[in-house]
């Protein structure tokens, strides 16, 4: 029964840490994982973790994905991205803008 206990907190923590990690537009089952297998310092590690949805993007010139400004090599077509001259806003700057936008009419 004691082990019982040990789950449903590993659980509950697990859930904590998935739902700060999709908050923050990352995998909500990687850090599902982490935190339920690491109850407190995988919760803290979800917690201090980069807004992925904030980071700037970019273009690859092979394939035309958007991909986040850190990749080195593109996931789609494997090509070898050089750092840009020019980065794409973030996923939430853009979001921002569009609900900030005046409309006409």
């Amino acid at each position: 029964m004691a082990g019982m206990g040990l789950l449903v907190i590993m659980f509950f923590f697990g859930l904590a840490g998935g739902i700060i990690g999709r908050m923050k537009g990352s995998s909500f089952f990687i850090w599902f994982l982490v935190s339920g297998l690491i109850p407190f310092f995988g919760l803290l590690a979800a917690v201090f973790y980069r807004w992925d949805n904030r980071e700037l993007r970019r273009q690859c010139p092979g394939c035309g994905r958007v991909l986040m400004l850190h990749d080195a090599v593109c996931t789609a077509c494997g090509e070898e991205l050089e750092f840009p001259d020019v980065a794409i806003a973030s996923e939430t700057a853009v979001r921002l803008r569009a609900t900030s936008a005046p409309r006409s009419g």
